[in-house]
């Protein structure tokens, strides 16, 4: 009800609303969203056509650890970081409401350890290893920017260690009015991680890397530290054009569906978010390609049966990254704040899947070899120290030794 929005944005002080515009705030979409994907209901985030399962061979796997072809790989994967053709990308933005609204980046994921400094010691081994500078780039929220900015400091110098800001808006009621906070004013909030491709492309960094020579952007979760650059053959099979066989090759694809070029890809256990082929056209049948959706955008599909779980890693193409111009979709998310219902409008990451041709891999959830080591929660954080603790010993012991 975009009457209702505009009475309740013209009562705000104008001072406060210059600084809301200032901030990245735009009134204009908000007013656009309240009109067009409100009172829709869930029914706003639901694709259309026929939607399909993973067929065999959708979904591909690393040769064994140790086999001469994993070993090939590995050592493509050193040789692209030691000419400096990886860049790290650390979604830390957000707001961790789940933690009650702390900077994820702060917390220590091991007694003295934060999950930035536990990023820092990544990047640092890599550099050691290789020889060559690791870029690595921080998109932040409007609630996390300042306080990671501090926490590097001098560390900071705008170019192979810096952050870039992704949106943010303003949350409505349901029944489309301004939601407001306990104090009466209006509840901000990030605009999710699919903000990334704008937001890294406005920032200059991603040109100015491909311009030099970068060629691959590793994109994962600041909370999840399964993910990191510790396995090099993941990027030495996007490295070895058209070597790597079958549907996870590359040429058009790159290494098991982690990464295709041009494109990116991600990685998956098992859970509540899945790959689908989702056809053009239901009468023939036609697929347009695999994506990686959430289930508010098909949660009439039966989930039993892709037992599939994205972790919101992907490896991409850097100069397709940086060329990329898509439309990106809004979704409507439903949240409860303050106790209140209210609704905000995201953008999710894995829609890169819906604009660049994709490939797909199955990683460990368990053990040892894990890649997907959650903290979303204080609970699930706690779960998980053991696990996080083993993954970090590579990193972390030159500091100890040196200590």
């Amino acid at each position: 009800m975009p009457d209702t929005l505009d009475h309740d944005l013209a009562r705000l002080d104008p001072q406060l609303r210059t600084q809301l515009r200032d901030f990245g705030v735009d009134e204009a979409r908000l007013e656009a969203w309240a009109a067009d994907l409100l009172h829709a209901g869930p029914d706003a985030n639901r694709v259309t056509g026929a939607v399909t399962a993973p067929e065999p061979g959708d979904i591909g796997e690393l040769p064994e650890p140790g086999s001469e072809e994993h070993r090939r790989l590995e050592r493509a994967g050193l040789a692209a970081l030691a000419r400096g053709e990886l860049a790290m990308v650390v979604l830390a933005g957000g707001m961790a409401t789940r933690m009650g609204g702390v900077v994820k980046a702060l917390v220590d994921a091991l007694p003295g350890v934060t999950f930035l400094d536990a990023r820092l010691a990544e990047r640092e081994h890599w550099q050691s290893v290789s020889g060559a500078n690791l870029p690595m780039w921080l998109m932040t929220s409007h609630a996390t920017d300042r306080p990671i900015r501090e926490a590097l400091g001098g560390r900071l110098d705008g170019d192979a260690l810096a952050t870039f800001r992704q949106g943010v808006s303003l949350r409505l009621t349901p029944a489309g009015g301004l939601f407001l906070e306990d104090d009466g004013t209006p509840s901000v909030h990030a605009t999710g991680h699919g903000d990334l491709p704008d937001a890294l492309r406005a920032s200059g960094l991603l040109h100015r890397f491909v311009q030099r020579g970068g060629r691959y952007i590793w994109i994962m979760n600041l909370d999840n530290l399964g993910a990191a650059v510790d396995q090099a053959a993941f990027l030495g099979a996007n490295a070895i054009s058209n070597s790597y066989g079958g549907p996870e090759g590359l040429g058009e694809t790159t290494y098991d569906g982690y990464y295709n070029h041009p494109g990116i890809a991600w990685l998956r256990g098992s859970g509540a978010v899945a790959i689908f082929n989702l056809m053009e056209d239901a009468a023939t049948a036609e697929i347009a390609r695999s994506q990686v959706w959430q289930w508010l955008r098909h949660d009439r599909f039966d989930r039993d049966r892709v037992p599939y779980f994205n972790t919101n890693t992907f490896i991409a193409d850097a100069s397709a990254l940086d060329a990329l111009d898509a439309d990106w979709s809004w979704f409507r998310v439903e949240k409860t704040v303050d106790g209140r219902p209210a609704v905000q409008f995201e953008r999710l990451v894995g829609e890169l899947t819906s604009w660049l041709d994709s490939r797909f891999v199955l990683v460990p959830r368990e053990g040892a070899a894990s890649r997907f080591l959650p903290a979303k929660s204080w609970d699930e954080l706690e779960r998980s120290r053991s696990q996080i603790a083993a993954r970090l010993e590579p990193f972390l012991a030159p500091h100890r030794d040196a200590s």
